[in-house]
């Protein structure tokens, strides 16, 4: 928390989305003495009654559970329809950037665009202070002091990924009470407070594609594309149904009819849209050094150009150069050992270059590529 919000009690809005996480950091927002009122999101036009184990969310099920946490902890609780933003600025934006060629993050968008911004901007106009979530992530001062995100303790769990696209102003006005433990510790933290969801599983895959068929969502909602697969020499190996269900660095599901002359197996490399075309080859031509960015922000003065990089969720942050426009924007990052499978559409988040501890910028890939020697 920022100094402000380890002082004086605040009028928070606690998230709750019905899980474990949420709860408990709701819970210990109410122990610190914050006035606390709890807001389950409904995101979907036409919520499932229940969930299936631990797919999906958002369900009819999640907003009874987190209504029952409302009433063990004593506080208000609401229900906000956020479904269509959450249908304009998270599912559309999904279509659209696969119907492109590009593999889009949809947790980081929800974050940028319905959490941690409609969501904040109705809570401060409402007159609250901050709003408190189930993150696994912690607040820390950037050398500028404004605040940014910084790792959680437990680095199974550690958000500040998805965390990464927040603005220094958002983070300030956020709480993210679980940052300094791990989910054994909340788990039995939820029992000992009464908590029923102490034991929920968690949800996982993308929210709105509960059954975790996302080429079947993709292709339900854009329609069939049919289109080739060709080797690297432009042979055709297979064909495909629509190119916005591969993704670079793809090897299952290719359904490829010839195979490689060496045996090997072979990995999606590019993705064309325009003519529905897949190309694949051999692991070693996904090695890429350098990745270029298309909203890379403008670089500090006196800002270390050496960072560590992660472009995936649960990925291992690398360490690279910035490298600047010549207005100082953050225009690609080379980086030191090469990597494979980076897809252009995903999120990369930069962390300062000694431990790799706190967040610097974030920005969307735009491509790839392999540096000449």
């Amino acid at each position: 928390m920022s100094e402000k919000q380890s002082g004086a009690p605040l009028r928070v809005v606690a998230a709750l989305s019905g899980g474990v996480d949420s709860a408990v950091a709701a819970a210990r927002a109410v122990a610190a003495g914050h006035e606390v009122t709890g807001v389950h999101l409904a995101l979907s036009r036409s919520a499932e009654t229940q969930r299936t184990g631990a797919r999906g969310c958002c369900t009819l099920e999640d907003s009874r559970d987190a209504r029952r946490v409302a009433d063990v902890l004593g506080i208000p609780y609401y229900i906000w329809d956020l479904s269509e933003q959450f249908q304009e600025q998270v599912i559309d934006d999904f279509l659209q950037e696969y119907a492109a060629g590009r593999t889009p993050n949809p947790c980081v968008r929800c974050n940028e665009t319905i959490k941690f911004a409609a969501v904040l901007e109705r809570a401060v106009a409402l007159g609250f202070d901050a709003l408190v979530t189930g993150h696994y992530a912690r607040i820390s001062q950037a050398p500028d002091g404004t605040a940014c995100i910084s790792r959680a303790v437990d680095p199974a769990k550690d958000q500040s990924y998805v965390l990464g696209v927040l603005t220094p102003d958002q983070v300030a006005r956020s709480i993210f009470p679980l940052g300094d433990s791990t989910k054994s510790q909340v788990r039995k933290e939820a029992e000992q407070r009464g908590l029923l969801v102490a034991d929920k599983p968690d949800s996982h895959d993308v929210c709105f594609i509960p059954d975790g068929d996302t080429a079947g969502f993709l292709r339900g909602h854009l329609g069939e594309q049919p289109g080739a697969v060709l080797d690297t020499e432009g042979r055709t190996v297979g064909t495909h149904d629509g190119a916005f269900a591969f993704t670079v660095g793809q090897r299952r599901g290719l359904a490829l009819s010839e195979p490689a002359a060496d045996g090997r197996p072979r990995f999606v490399l590019s993705i064309e849209p325009v003519s529905s075309t897949v190309v694949v080859g051999p692991h070693e031509m996904l090695s890429v050094d350098a990745i270029e960015l298309t909203n890379g922000p403008t670089w500090r003065i006196g800002e270390d150009l050496r960072v560590r990089v992660q472009w995936r969720a649960h990925g291992e942050a690398v360490p690279a150069q910035v490298v600047l426009t010549h207005e100082g924007r953050v225009d690609e990052v080379l980086l030191d050992e090469s990597a494979h499978g980076v897809a252009a559409g995903q999120e990369l988040v930069a962390y300062d270059g000694e431990r790799g501890e706190r967040v610097i910028f974030s920005a969307r890939i735009a491509g790839s590529r392999r540096r000449s020697r």
